[in-house]
């Protein structure tokens, strides 16, 4: 598995978030002891049946990656958000991804992307 990116290694970006539960985490900061027996879900588990999740078809329909190395610690915190409010608001959906940074400045449009996705 290759899509959780290393990062900052302190827990700051986001680029390293897999789903532990349900609940977006840096797997960087995270102690291997403290996932013995839960559900990990990284970027590549996110769809079902060979089909991308509904984040990482608008992410691609918006175009929202530019060099595309934070959209998968991305796509892991907005399916995390979806999976809890299928209709979540603008705030709401930057609040959530509020870990997440982006060199590249797309925040703008990861946000229209959640907020399509949440829509389908």
């Amino acid at each position: 598995l290759v899509g959780s990116r290393f990062g900052c290694g302190s827990g700051q970006c986001g680029a390293c978030f897999v789903l532990v539960d349900g609940r977006a985490l840096a797997s960087c900061d995270l102690p291997i002891w403290s996932v013995e027996g839960k559900q990990i879900t990284t970027v590549e588990g996110l769809g079902a049946n060979g089909e991308l999740h509904p984040v990482q078809k608008a992410l691609i329909a918006e175009q929202a990656a530019q060099c595309g190395y934070c959209m998968s610690g991305i796509a892991v915190a907005a399916a995390a958000l979806l999976a809890v409010n299928r209709k979540p608001t603008e705030e709401q959906i930057r609040a959530a991804l509020d870990k997440n940074l982006c060199r590249c400045g797309s925040h703008n449009r990861v946000v229209k992307a959640v907020m399509q996705a949440a829509h389908e």
